[in-house]
């Protein structure tokens, strides 16, 4: 499972360092949010539409998703609150992703993401989840647009909004003892053939969703004030003392 995550490092550095252009509308400077909530926006990496007639390869864009995929079909938004994870097991069969699956990827940013493991007592302990190499995390995840019904706000011409979710894959070793779930973390080869739409060879979509090796990730614990959605700012992110 991965409901929270976070983001600081500020979009241009972001663009440098995936060497992607950033879209029409995102601020360079970003704000830095260290305790993202499905339903909030969220960064992304998608592959650029090449130009007409162009032989080039199309590039990379950041943009801006709603965490919590929309099915194209979906009467209200709040089936978004629910769908914030994909499990890889399922995204070729479950009617929600299996389109995007082959489709509509997104690699999702961040710079580590939480997850509660055993604590004192009943207590759920917080784990902030963070690269070894400290580099930002890209996360498999896929998208989709969905159309505000009338009434439902402005979020552009076309009445519609960008939704992704977060896919999911059994725990690998850097989750012993916290949790039996994490996020598909692509390497930087990987990265390119997910995000290409053109790409349906399922077999190896399929094998890109897999659990990382044993120190891809570090973790540590963190205050438990994360568990609170209106709690943020960089003191949670910071390793609890001894």
């Amino acid at each position: 499972m991965c409901g929270r995550i976070a983001l600081y490092t500020d979009p241009d550095r972001l663009s440098r360092i995936f060497d992607a252009q950033l879209a029409l509308g995102i601020d360079t400077h970003g704000h830095p949010i260290y305790n993202v909530p499905p339903t909030e926006m969220v960064l992304g990496i998608v592959a650029a539409e090449p130009a007409p007639d162009s032989v080039a390869q199309p590039g990379r864009v950041i943009d801006q998703f709603r965490w919590g995929l929309i099915p194209t079909g979906a009467k209200d938004a709040r089936v978004g609150s629910r769908m914030f994870n994909a499990r890889s097991e399922t995204l070729a069969s479950r009617s929600a992703f299996r389109s995007a699956f082959l489709s509509r990827r997104v690699a999702v940013l961040a710079d580590g993401f939480y997850e509660w493991g055993p604590g004192a007592g009943k207590q759920r302990q917080p784990y902030f989840f963070h690269r070894a190499d400290g580099r930002p995390l890209t996360m498999a995840g896929l998208w989709e647009w969905w159309s505000l019904p009338a009434g439902d706000g402005d979020t552009g011409s076309r009445g519609t909004v960008r939704t992704c979710a977060i896919v999911t894959t059994a725990a690998g070793p850097d989750m012993e003892g916290i949790h039996d779930r994490m996020p598909v973390i692509l390497e930087a080869g990987a990265l390119d053939p997910w995000l290409d739409p053109a790409n349906h060879d399922r077999d190896e979509l399929e094998a890109m969703v897999r659990a990382s090796p044993l120190e891809v990730l570090r973790h540590y614990p963190v205050d438990l004030r994360v568990g609170n959605v209106r709690n943020d700012g960089p003191e949670l992110v910071e390793p609890l003392p001894g």
